[in-house]
């Protein structure tokens, strides 16, 4: 299979009639947007499990915004 990218991807995009274009960008959108929803769903299925095996406890909002802070300001 030839090697695809970007451009050629584009190039092939643009000879399309724009109903067409229109349809393709409706779908590459929608099918993003559904795999992040699975991304989401995924790391929450992970996040409870962790939960249940107690390998997070539970935490106010407050408490959550003081480790995010730190933690950023640890990246810095």
């Amino acid at each position: 299979m030839a090697d695809v990218t970007l451009d050629n991807v584009l190039e092939s995009v643009m000879q399309l009639p724009e109903e067409q274009q229109e349809m393709m960008l409706e779908i590459v959108e929608h099918r993003h947007i559904e795999a992040r929803r699975q991304e989401i769903a995924q790391d929450a299925h992970e996040s409870l499990a962790l939960f249940r095996e107690e390998k997070l406890r539970p935490q106010t909002a407050e408490e959550a915004i003081q480790e995010l802070r730190r933690f950023l300001e640890e990246e810095e």
